[in-house]
């Protein structure tokens, strides 16, 4: 695998420096609202593809404000592998997967199945299963279907729930839950 990232060494330093000392106010469960509304320091998200081959680990919201450098590289890592193209993430999604991570407590990057995707991709995943809605948040940047290997499907989505940010959708036979930012909602077994 490789290392996906499109900052230098000095930006990466000085951020790992502080993140050293802030990374000790992970949220717990019953702070997960407080951190999605700003609490909190530093926010950081951490995946790997195993489509791509990439990894992504970085700050991308620091003492209230959005790194428009972080986010542009989460959005190129999210995009639509099949057909590279590329859509902003919404940063409500993004908080909702840092967030529900450091509730998880887990020290591995979440794999990601699947962030934005075009029409065409959509189009043709809806031919293959009936589990993929046809106006999908994924289509606008809003979703993620994601999975830890050292936290079960279960875990996660009570993770996600404990947010209370948006759609949480539980995919056991899958391996996987979906995190969006859209109503509030549940769903699967």
């Amino acid at each position: 695998m490789t290392e996906f990232s499109s900052t230098g060494i000095s930006r990466r330093g000085i951020l790992t420096a502080f993140a050293a000392t802030a990374l000790t106010a992970a949220p717990t469960f019953g702070q997960a609202a407080g951190f999605l509304r700003g609490a909190g320091d530093i926010r950081r998200l951490r995946m790997v593809s195993p489509r791509t081959g990439e990894r992504l680990d970085t700050i991308y919201w620091i003492e209230g404000n959005y790194i428009r450098e972080a986010l542009n590289e989460i959005s190129l890592f999210m995009r639509d592998w099949r057909t590279n193209d590329v859509k902003t993430i919404d940063t409500r999604t993004i908080d909702i997967m840092a967030a529900s991570h450091n509730l998880l407590d887990a020290s591995e990057p979440y794999t990601l199945l699947s962030g934005y995707r075009s029409a065409k991709t959509n189009a043709m995943l809806r031919s293959r299963s009936r589990g993929v809605a046809k106006n999908s948040r994924h289509l606008i940047g809003e979703a993620a279907d994601l999975r830890l290997g050292s936290r079960s499907v279960s875990q996660i989505y009570r993770a996600g729930v404990a947010c209370g940010g948006g759609g949480v959708g539980r995919y056991s036979g899958s391996n996987f839950v979906h995190m969006d930012c859209g109503p509030v909602r549940t769903w699967g077994r």
